[in-house]
């Protein structure tokens, strides 16, 4: 089965951002199968790929995974019309190759949500299998959030999204809001699997060497966030519980963020102005030097603004990386992963918007090393148990196998 698979903002594991495409098309070609990756370049990814563009676009075989790069960049510090118009640029260039490439099954994940364009016109009009991932639901997140706004904007994506689902013969959401949200739609449920982000358990679970950066005693309890800087990601409540921790007296526990995005700058600021030593600020790291740095930590921090969208509609990464590492995990927003926490005892859920409650659960963590280790402990039992990469990534493929007598039908039914 030859798989044309396109993820915008695609990376190896040399980048500092999530891998779930990387590790799918290597399943993929562990069970015989080849694939075609398109991606754009994204901040924080790496292709692999080393040649020049050449008109636009470059093409290589990276660990087996044959890569096409358009030369889009894209960043989460893009401004919001940059970002929309690099995402119809790719749309556009990645229909081109839905009409001449050589491929069994058509593979698309958000986001954008115009990742899906390439599957609609392949489906309709080339009739090829379409199989469609929904990391995030659009326009309901930005809508929740109220970064956009626009009547037209907003009617013009729900579109898109209804046109998207009805298109995919087949359709995965990362999160048990997000395949409700799909259902929403007018999908059967025959149509739609549930397979979340997983852990990556042999990265964190190899020998590295475990790091701290600099300003961090061994003693401290160390609390770190590993992702983007972002509106979604809602970072001042670190802040806000570094404040508190200040007005304590526990200079012992150390908050540290790491990663990029647009709000990054200002939230230095903040913690500059405001004295804030106790929050340590560092650059992304791959995923190996990540490993380290959770050997070395003690809390992970899953941290996100208080939409209720998010609460049963996302499936960070983050979560997955912590729990893979055998890290207790300290959520502060309700929803699936704060029952997850609750449910198996590796680590603590806290209300949002409460640095208090916040500050309490790291006092706690501080105060009873030995419980906390117990916790971690917990959390990699359930990563082992429930969210292991390479047993989600092979129901993963028996889906996208699944498509091609699927789709067969449809072609037949709809020629008659």
């Amino acid at each position: 089965m030859r798989v044309l698979y396109f993820h915008q903002h695609f990376s190896t594991p040399q980048g500092s951002v999530g891998i779930r495409s990387y590790e799918m098309a290597r399943q993929l070609l562990g069970r015989g199968h080849q694939v075609t990756m398109v991606c754009g370049s994204y901040g924080g990814g790496e292709t692999g790929l080393t040649l020049p563009f050449a008109k636009g676009s470059r093409r290589g075989v990276v660990d087996g995974i044959d890569i096409v790069e358009f030369d889009l960049a894209y960043s989460n510090s893009d401004g919001f019309v940059k970002r929309g118009f690099t995402f119809l640029k790719f749309a556009m260039r990645s229909v081109g190759l839905a009409f001449t490439e050589e491929y069994d099954v058509l593979f698309a994940t958000t986001t954008p949500l115009t990742a899906g364009i390439p599957g609609v016109f392949a489906r309709w009009l080339k009739g090829k299998p379409f199989v469609f991932e929904v990391r995030d639901l659009w326009p309901e997140l930005p809508r929740a959030m109220g970064v956009i706004r626009n009547p037209l904007v907003l009617q013009a994506m729900s579109l898109l999204e209804w046109a998207s689902y009805q298109s995919a013969h087949r359709l995965v959401g990362l999160s048990p809001g997000i395949a409700k949200g799909i259902a929403h739609r007018g999908v059967s449920a025959e149509r739609i699997a549930l397979l979340p982000n997983g852990c990556d358990l042999d990265i964190f679970a190899s020998a590295v060497e475990p790091w701290r950066p600099d300003g961090v005693k061994s003693s401290d309890l160390l609390a770190v966030f590993a992702g983007t800087h972002g509106v979604a990601n809602g970072l001042d409540a670190v802040l806000d519980t570094a404040a508190e921790l200040k007005r304590r007296g526990r200079d012992d526990i150390k908050l540290l963020l790491i990663g990029q995005g647009k709000l990054k700058v200002g939230l230095q600021e903040r913690a500059v102005r405001e004295g804030l030593d106790n929050v340590v600020f560092h650059n992304p790291v791959n995923k190996t030097r990540l490993a380290g740095l959770m050997a070395a930590t003690d809390v992970g921090l899953q941290i996100l603004s208080n939409v209720p969208a998010f609460y049963y509609g996302t499936s960070p990464n983050k979560f997955f990386d912590y729990i893979s590492s055998g890290l207790p995990v300290l959520n502060n927003y309700p929803g699936w992963l704060a029952e997850l926490i609750e449910q198996h005892r590796c680590g603590f859920a806290v209300r949002p918007g409460d640095p208090v409650a916040f500050a309490d659960a790291l006092e706690v963590a501080s105060n009873d090393r030995a419980a906390l280790k117990t916790m971690g402990e917990r959390g990699r039992a359930l990563a082992e148990r429930e969210f292991s990469r390479a047993v989600l990534a092979d129901k993963w493929v028996d889906w996208l196998e699944g498509a091609l007598p699927i789709a067969g039908k449809t072609h037949v039914a709809i020629n008659k």
